[in-house]
């Protein structure tokens, strides 16, 4: 029996995305900021993305056995609504919405998908439209793609799903079992984001930034104790300060904010600008220091038992990209391997709740092994693409991408790189890179101001082969998509200072030949001409842009930048001095 699965997510919200699996195989998977150039395309339907998937696998709607969607309709008889209704007594439009009219957003969600799949040429009344819970989903696009076969511990914390914000469970034989869950306002994911408005970044987009720049402050500085604690086995968030809505919240021209006044008076007004100061990167490193204890006490208290048992753990939710948890996560003693799903954010939800589905119908799903799941190009491409464009850019064709490109970045150059299927999920891992040289000083900087135009403290990353990582990295565990930060060994923080933190680690992507062997090779090939076979590697895209899909995106981004170099597939670009 063959079965076709089609995951859509984000039709409410924000970071729609879709995701195709056909009997296991996750054939495509992408978000639909990438096609409509908005960043986290809020309040967009996954159109593109949908579309994409079909064409990819040469399937019609008609081949699809099943859409899924990570958003399901949530009993009055369990505790969701009520405990939801209980914290935000002070806001009772919204309690009282949730006790007789709790499944409105799941209404709202459903219409809007079945609106997209009929543009898409779907018959509505010959596919199955399943639901699946929101922390399901994203607990089966940790669980069922990680390829653990043992008991696995399964950790889902993100802003907030349906009702839920938090998800404790294990995996066992395929079948996901929940242990506990927290619900609305009780949200790390929430609180944090609370404290990202107020450091002056947008919630959603800026939580990263935030963890960027706590290295630079002293958590001792300020107690953050009073915003959260854990005690019980329950998690509350006092929402006398952040996680509020209604008349609660902090407004400022306009606009609301998640955190309330009480907060201004207790630390001050809220940061304004670019710059990272004092006392806001004390504030950040409190934030980032109460956020891992919570979440490590939590995780103890509620899978620290299985943990002991086999070591093994599965983590998503956007909170699964604070890779400094990460990095605390691995360094406990009875965590042997932890997997936590590369597209951790809502435009994952995709894959799970497909994943989810598959696994349901007795088709188990292949484990994830890279992230290469969006549209490529051909040099005919690449070359259509130059012949349309504006600029007019002169290119030419290399028979030697990896070497050729190596010399480049050894001289010091950043270069664009567009080669094979686009990345699904936030993190450039070879696909849609600016590289760089991570021994070539000054290199970061020069990508910060001329290129990325994005903050000073924001860390580059260093992509490696496989070979390099055990002597560089100070803890063997895989990481092939970005996911960890690792102490980085003495010698190589001189040997690619470009790439190391304030901290002194480094977010490393472990690359593995098979996966992306272009880029390997030109890592080799750097690993020849300057003994260090590591990549300096940040995303394709402007600031506040999403990552380049196409051709056209990168020659865009190229030409409205001050990079000199753009290799697609076999085809460069080099713009001409005058």
């Amino acid at each position: 029996m063959s079965l076709t699965i089609l995951g859509l997510s984000g039709a409410l919200n924000h970071d729609p995305s879709a995701a195709l699996y056909v009997d296991g195989k996750l054939v495509a998977a992408v978000e639909e900021e990438r096609f409509v150039r908005d960043k986290h395309a809020k309040n967009r339907m996954p159109y593109e993305s949908a579309r994409f998937c079909l064409e990819q696998a040469g399937i019609t709607p008609a081949d699809v056995d099943i859409v899924t969607i990570p958003f399901a309709p949530i009993s009055i008889f369990g505790p969701a609504r009520w405990k939801y209704a209980k914290r935000y007594w002070y806001a009772p439009d919204r309690a009282l919405d949730a006790i007789l009219m709790g499944n409105r957003r799941f209404n709202r969600y459903k219409k809007r998908i079945e609106w997209c799949l009929l543009q898409l040429g779907f018959d509505l009344k010959k596919v199955k439209l399943e639901p699946v819970e929101h922390h399901l989903a994203h607990a089966s696009s940790a669980y069922h793609c990680s390829g653990f076969h043992e008991k696995t511990a399964i950790l889902g914390i993100d802003g907030k799903g349906e009702y839920a914000t938090t998800f404790f469970g294990y995996g066992e034989n395929g079948k996901i079992h929940k242990i506990k869950e927290f619900y609305d306002p009780d949200s790390l994911g929430g609180l944090y984001g609370a404290l990202t408005e107020y450091l002056g970044f947008e919630m959603l987009d800026g939580e990263f930034k935030v963890m960027g720049m706590a290295p630079y402050g002293d958590a001792a500085k300020y107690d953050f104790s009073r915003l959260a604690k854990f005690e019980k086995g329950e998690l509350i968030i006092n929402t006398d300060y952040a996680n509020v809505i209604g008349f609660r919240r902090y407004k400022e021209k306009g606009k609301g904010y998640y955190f309330s006044p009480k907060l201004i008076e207790w630390l001050g007004p809220k940061r304004q600008g670019d710059i990272a100061d004092d006392p806001y990167i004390h504030y950040a490193a409190s934030m980032q220091a109460l956020f891992e204890k919570l979440a490590l006490e939590m995780l103890d208290y509620y899978l620290g038992d299985i943990l002991r048992e086999t070591g093994k753990l599965a983590f998503a939710g956007g909170c699964a990209l604070n890779v400094k948890l990460n990095q605390r996560i691995i360094a406990r003693p009875d965590v042997k391997e932890l997997f936590v799903q590369p597209a951790s954010g809502d435009a994952g939800t995709a894959v799970g709740a497909a994943a989810y589905v598959s696994v349901k119908n007795g088709v188990p799903v292949e484990k994830m092994e890279h992230v290469y799941l969006g549209p490529g190009y051909s040099n005919e491409d690449v070359i259509a693409a130059c012949a349309r464009h504006p600029s007019k850019p002169q290119w030419k064709q290399l028979d030697d991408v990896p070497e050729y490109i190596a010399e480049v970045l050894a001289e010091g150059n950043p270069v664009a790189w567009l080669q094979g299927r686009m990345e699904f999920g936030p993190r450039a891992l070879g696909g849609r890179s600016i590289l760089g040289c991570p021994s070539a000083s000054g290199v970061a900087d020069r990508i910060n101001e001329q290129i990325k135009f994005r903050e000073r403290w924001r860390p580059f990353c260093p992509s490696m082969i496989d070979s390099v990582a055990a002597q560089m990295l100070s803890v063997d565990h895989p990481s092939p998509f970005m996911t960890f930060t690792f102490e980085v060994n003495d010698e190589w923080k001189n040997r690619v200072p470009e790439v190391v933190h304030e901290d002194g680690t480094a977010r490393a992507q472990v690359l593995k030949r098979e996966y992306n062997p272009r880029y390997y090779d030109l890592m080799k090939a750097l690993e020849r001409l300057t003994g260090n076979g590591v990549a300096l590697n940040t995303s394709l895209n402007r600031r506040g842009e999403p990552m380049v899909c196409s051709p056209t995106d990168a020659l865009n981004m190229f030409f409205g930048s001050d990079l000199e170099y753009l290799i697609m597939e076999d085809i460069l670009v080099v713009k001409e001095h005058d």
